[in-house]
């Protein structure tokens, strides 16, 4: 088996090469062909009123998986990762929407699912699409399972076939990523078209907000695997922690606290622990000087009582494990600038995001294993 090395996407017809498009145009650049993999396969996308015939360079795209460069994490991990990159750029052709868009979509809803897990369930084997079967088939359709596109159509379902087997199947992920593309695609492609589409089929301002992050975060990395975390404050600076999640809180009224409070000298570096969006920077009363960063968990990380910002950072600004986003200090409970009325410590937060409400929970046990990890790595050094 031999590698490709061509600028030109091509098809192999008789022995030579025919040069079709570059391939920049269609996989990116850090993917590898092999020549077993370099066989032209048609596939024909229906759409509402009109068919889509595309050609791609695949011989079963999941059967022939490129590798990506940037991979990282254990094999599993890794596969699920280029399997889905495979379907958002496929999908991506086609539709015209950017790929990170369509993973922003999908990372968005496996959020959901597994917030909801009773409510939702997993339906493609890499896709975390969620549509209801009426929704899929029409809400009138007395066929709750169709899987014929005409009849699908005709009921006004959301269904579309996508890899041109004739068939609209809800658990196909092909299906489902080009269903959920098929009715943003409808608005237009560019961004505030692409936004307009959100709020049409969420109907909800915070669904909207989280995947313009999402589609942000996964723009500017350009890969899928961004789940490494940092501890939030330097390995190897004095600073001690216990669990105190839940416990009481008189000032400003009875209240738990929703946090670990790391205690640390004036002034240590805090840092990001995820790879995130800055969603809010600026004083509350409780938490004086205070910032928040959105991961791709949908997790908000909450971070108070800093000295002072990194002055190169503003809401929407995106960060990554390990940077430098503030001080530790004492801020908080006044008006701003109250500072002294406890010793210097950050207090860290993470709340998650349910679709329609966040909810905090315990970050202490995230913490010792984000510790034991840098120490781990660190070690390896």
């Amino acid at each position: 088996m031999f590698r490709i090395k061509t600028n030109d996407l091509q098809t192999i017809t008789a022995g030579q090469f025919t040069p079709i498009a570059p391939i920049s145009d269609i996989v990116p650049e850090s993917t590898c062909w092999t020549a077993s993999c370099c066989v032209w396969r048609l596939i024909q996308l229906r759409s509402i009123g009109k068919r889509l015939v595309a050609v791609l360079a695949v011989a079963g795209l999941l059967q022939c998986t490129p590798v990506y460069a940037d991979a990282k994490g254990t094999a599993p991990e890794q596969d699920a990762y280029a399997k889905r990159r495979v379907l958002y750029d496929e999908i991506s052709i086609v539709t015209r929407i950017p790929w990170y868009r369509l993973a922003a979509v999908d990372q968005y809803e496996r959020t959901i699912t597994k917030a909801r897990p009773k409510t939702r369930e997993q339906l493609g084997q890499y896709i975390s699409v969620f549509m209801t079967d009426s929704d899929w088939a029409g809400v009138l359709n007395p066929d709750s399972g169709d899987e014929t596109p005409a009849s699908i159509r005709w009921f006004k379902g959301l269904g579309v076939d996508g890899d041109g087997d004739g068939r609209a199947i809800r658990t196909n992920d092909t299906d489902l990523l080009y269903s959920v593309a098929n009715r943003f695609m409808q608005y237009g492609t560019e961004e505030d078209d692409f936004s307009i589409g959100l709020w049409q089929y969420y109907h909800n301002t915070r669904a909207v907000q989280r995947i313009r992050q999402f589609a942000r975060i996964y723009e500017t990395f350009g890969k899928l695997d961004l789940f490494e975390h940092a501890f939030p404050v330097p390995i190897g600076t004095n600073y001690s922690y216990r669990g105190t999640w839940g416990t009481r809180r008189s000032w400003g009224g009875y209240r738990i606290h929703e946090g670990t409070d790391i205690f640390a000298n004036h002034g240590v570096p805090v840092r990001s622990t995820c790879y995130g969006i800055i969603e809010v920077k600026g004083w509350n009363p409780y938490g004086g000087w205070r910032l928040g960063i959105r991961d791709l968990n949908n997790y908000y990380h909450y971070y108070a009582h800093l000295s002072g910002y990194d002055k190169t950072l503003a809401v929407g600004s995106i960060v990554k494990p390990g940077q430098v986003v503030g001080w530790v200090g004492s801020s908080g409970y006044g008006k701003p600038g109250t500072s002294g009325k406890f010793p210097p410590h950050l207090h860290y937060g993470i709340y998650r995001d349910r679709g329609l409400v966040e909810w905090s929970f315990d970050p202490y046990p995230m913490l010792k294993q984000w510790e034991r990890d840098e120490r781990r790595r660190m070690r390896k050094k």
